[in-house]
């Protein structure tokens, strides 16, 4: 016997209902909107970050007058003269010992200051606004009172080494001393909104495991160092890159250290002239715009190799036990009670 399917009824090739004008509307308000409201950003990145850099990179490679503005391509020369230019590696090493100067008691003292401020102190907004108040003093201002302090005729520096039987130190013409100035300089601009930053990692750490570290017998020096230090690590290397890229980027303090006598460009014998002290003599002095973007984009890639650094370490840090803080710090809490 033989059976005979019936053959299924087939529909009729019906095309999809258009959207309307308010459903096509909606689906590219879905997927347009979020680029939308990133873009403000990228718009101005790019008109203030993007094109000052290409356009930087551009006059590097030509001979470029302040006046007379752009001149014939010569390639890497103006790269090439700097690398053998004297004055070039004087300002890098200047630039170098004035952040060693500077970053490392800076550092270390902000550390000291976030501390004493997360004990509890009475009216805390007073002293977190007391150390702040420094930053807030603009960087002109700040360089012109201390150039006052340093003077070597009559400042209030060699007043006070006078007092304990010192004669007048050269603090404006010995390259140690006015490094050593500017430093001091740096230092009291940036030491308490360093010391801030600090203080607000310290707040994130748990109270209990200093409790329990403070109950089990550990003195507040080893809670500092055991608790304290390994728990604000992720946050303590982010201030510590963020001062070498300011530190590389210093001008207003050694520009108006001595301008009267040595014209703003580091001193008689720019013995602290910092690297973008020297680039701003090429373009303004020199009128030499292309070298002076070639000091710009080489100290660039200085910073791009330190934010590297910085990448690396954090990485590590989060893929390491600075992704367990709190397990970190307890096994820190145990170490300090031993």
């Amino acid at each position: 016997m033989t059976t005979t399917l019936s053959a299924r009824p087939t529909r009729p090739n019906v095309p999809p209902p258009t959207p309307s004008f308010r459903q096509r509307l909606s689906r590219f308000d879905l997927k347009a909107s979020p680029y939308f409201y990133v873009s403000p950003f990228f718009l101005l990145f790019a008109l203030t970050g993007l094109f000052p850099l290409a356009y930087t990179a551009y006059v590097s490679v030509h001979e470029w007058d302040l006046l007379r503005g752009q001149g014939e391509f010569v390639g890497l020369s103006n790269f090439t003269e700097l690398l053998a230019d004297g004055m070039f590696w004087n300002s890098i090493f200047n630039t170098l010992s004035i952040f060693v100067l500077s970053a490392i008691p800076q550092l270390l003292v902000a550390i000291v200051v976030a501390y004493l401020l997360d004990q509890g102190l009475r009216a805390p907004t007073f002293w977190r606004m007391g150390v702040l108040l420094p930053f807030v003093v603009t960087p002109v201002a700040v360089a012109l009172i201390f150039s006052s302090v340093f003077n070597e005729a009559d400042g209030l520096a060699n007043n006070l080494v006078n007092l304990i039987g010192i004669a007048d130190l050269e603090w404006k013409h010995d390259k140690f001393l006015s490094h050593l100035a500017i430093a001091i300089m740096v230092n009291f601009r940036w030491t308490g909104y360093n010391a801030l930053i600090l203080l607000a990692a310290m707040q994130a750490v748990p109270r209990d495991l200093y409790e329990s570290a403070a109950l089990d017998g550990a003195g507040s020096v080893r809670r500092f160092l055991s608790i304290t230090i390994p728990s604000i690590r992720p946050t303590l290397i982010f201030v510590i890159i963020t001062a070498t890229i300011g530190g590389l980027q210093i001008f207003a303090e050694p520009k108006l250290l001595d301008v009267a006598n040595a014209g703003g460009i580091g001193g008689s014998d720019r013995q602290f002239q910092t690297t973008v002290l020297f680039m701003w003599e090429l373009a303004f002095f020199r009128r030499n715009f292309g070298e002076a973007s070639a000091v710009a984009w080489l100290l660039f890639l200085l910073i791009v190799g330190i934010g590297l650094i910085n990448f690396f370490l954090s990485r590590r840090i989060a893929t390491g036990d600075g992704a367990r803080p709190n397990r970190r710090a307890r096994r820190a809490a145990k170490e300090a009670a031993k």
